[in-house]
Parts: structure tokens; C-alpha cells; sequence
């Protein structure tokens, strides 16, 4: 049981830790204050249920219908092409004004963006599904396997909430119009590799 909590954990930790759409939009909400507690459950509750369904077998889902995986990378790309657009837009207008005076949108808007970038990016269900579904595949009792999803889902609620409150900490650093520009110039720079990556996935 050790061994499935471990790998469980550590396996899950590796898979998001890297800068990713989901990362940088928490990033951001930190930087800002905004409806923190709320993105970061919303993330890992999320992870959760896919860590759960790809031990489940999400790869019977893919035998069943192999035209997912495509379907959900044109859409993903799209949502991210669309967003680093926004980003972007915000980035040369310099329009800042609601950051630097502390005002902020509203948690409809918020928890809209942040579905549209957990659950279209095709990178979130191989990773959480695909990966973590394979790894679990090792622990033949289904006993090991639940302690490996429980554990994998502890590494993203550890995680999401320690970037989604450490953020705060350089939030005095974000008191300028410059450093808004340069932080949405590299989400837009995350999000349009991520989109790219996404569109070489359909041509394999």
C-alpha cells in the first residue's frame, strides 16, 4: 500500500508541476486575490475525478470511440489559440486598471475561463488519464489502485493550492503595468505552444 501511495503521489506531482494553461490561469488569479480557494478546489477536484476515471480504464473509452483524442485537440487548441489572443490584446493595450486598483471579475466568469481551460486542454486527460491510468495499471489489487488514485489526487490539492496561495507572495512585484504586460505576454507564449503541440497530435 506504501508503494501505491507513493508512486501515486510522485507521479501525479511530476505531471503538474510543469507550467501548463491550468498553471499560469491560477498564476494569474493569485497575482489578483481572486476567488483562490474556489479556482484551486475546482482544479483539484477536477484532477481528482480524472485521476479516478483513468483508473477506471479510460483507455476503453478511446478503444470505443479512437476519435476523441482528435476531437478534444481541435478544441483545446481553439480555447487556447483564442485565449493567448486576449492575453495578448491586454498586453498591448496596457489596460491594467482593475489589477493594479484590486478590482476583480466575478466568480461566473472566472469559473467559466477555467473550465474551458481544464477541461479542453486533450493534455489534462492524457496526462491525469492516460498516464496515471497506465501507471496504475502495476498494482493488481483494486485496493493498491484506490490508494494510487487517492494519493495521486492528494498531489494535485497539495499542489493547485500551493501555487494558487504562494502566488501571493510576489504579488508586490505586480505593481506595475510592465509586469502585468510581461506575465500575460508569457501565458499568451504558454498557451499558443501548448495549442501548437496540440495540432502536431493530428497529424500522428
Amino acid at each position: 500500500m506504501v508503494t501505491a501511495a507513493l508512486t501515486g503521489f510522485f507521479s501525479g506531482l511530476s505531471l503538474i508541476v510543469a507550467i501548463g494553461a491550468q498553471n499560469a490561469f491560477i498564476l494569474r488569479q493569485s497575482l489578483t486575490g481572486n476567488h483562490i480557494f474556489v479556482v484551486c478546489l475546482f482544479c483539484a477536484l477536477s484532477d481528482a475525478i480524472l485521476v479516478i476515471a483513468g483508473v477506471l480504464g479510460f483507455g476503453a473509452v478511446v478503444m470505443a470511440f479512437p476519435a476523441l483524442p482528435k476531437i478534444l485537440a481541435v478544441a483545446g487548441a481553439v480555447f487556447l489559440t483564442g485565449y493567448a489572443a486576449l492575453r495578448l490584446r491586454e498586453a498591448w493595450r496596457g489596460a491594467y486598471h482593475m489589477e493594479l486598483q484590486g478590482d476583480k471579475p466575478g466568480l461566473r466568469k472566472v469559473l467559466v475561463t477555467l473550465a474551458a481551460v481544464t477541461w479542453l486542454n486533450p493534455h489534462v486527460y492524457l496526462d491525469t488519464m492516460g498516464l496515471l491510468g497506465a501507471i496504475s495499471a502495476q498494482f493488481e489489487s483494486g485496493n493498491q489502485r484506490a490508494v494510487f488514485a487517492i494519493a495521486a489526487s492528494a498531489a494535485s490539492f497539495a499542489f493547485f493550492f500551493s501555487l494558487g496561495y504562494g502566488g501571493r507572495f510576489i504579488a508586490p512585484v505586480m505593481q506595475s503595468v510592465r509586469s502585468w504586460r510581461i506575465l500575460d505576454t508569457a501565458i499568451a507564449a504558454i498557451m499558443l505552444s501548448i495549442a501548437a503541440s496540440l495540432l502536431r497530435t493530428l497529424g500522428n
